[in-house]
């Protein structure tokens, strides 16, 4: 069951991975990977309601669907800021932010496995809620702070954001 669900999240987040970008290039990325982050936290504390096999392949897909954008969008959206002589540097640290959520991540799970019986509830659904609650948390700060292009960012002072904007036009 567990091989088929995982499957099934790849399917998911295979078929949305390109119209999900193509959303994220018109919608705007501040929207866009906001509303990524905030249903994939949704989705993954709604895991903790599964109670058989069709909720949790039906969770899975869903999981995948939301979280379709999310890695190939910051990648896009690194492209919008950042001039092709510093975009690699860039995006391999986001990269290497994967396995160091990794590494921190799994021992922060294993210690919310063990909050079995809590409040009636198993220790795999303490830690499909509390996960979920950073993304959904960042979703929303994501969605009132990001900017999403460097025209937009009122934070760089008139001559970095033109330059900017000149750098990357010119590219």
């Amino acid at each position: 069951v567990f091989g088929v669900g995982a499957g099934i999240f790849f399917l998911g987040y295979f078929l949305f991975e390109v119209p999900s970008n193509l959303i994220l290039d018109k919608v705007g990325a501040r929207i866009w990977i906001a509303r990524v982050m905030i249903t994939w936290g949704i989705i993954s504390g709604a895991m903790a309601l599964v109670q058989g096999t069709t909720s949790f392949y039906t969770l899975r897909f869903l999981l995948g669907v939301a979280e379709a954008g999310f890695f190939p969008g910051i990648i896009l959206y690194l492209s919008y800021w950042f001039p092709a002589r510093r975009r690699a540097a860039v995006t391999a640290m986001f990269m290497a932010a994967a396995p160091l959520a990794t590494a921190i991540g799994s021992p922060i799970s294993g210690a919310l496995l063990e909050m079995h019986g809590i409040w009636g509830l198993a220790g795999w659904q303490w830690m499909f809620i509390i996960e979920a609650v950073p993304a959904v948390i960042l979703g929303v700060v994501v969605l009132f702070y990001l900017t999403d292009r460097p025209e937009k960012a009122k934070w760089l002072s008139d001559e970095e954001r033109n330059w900017l904007v000149q750098t990357m036009e010119q590219e």
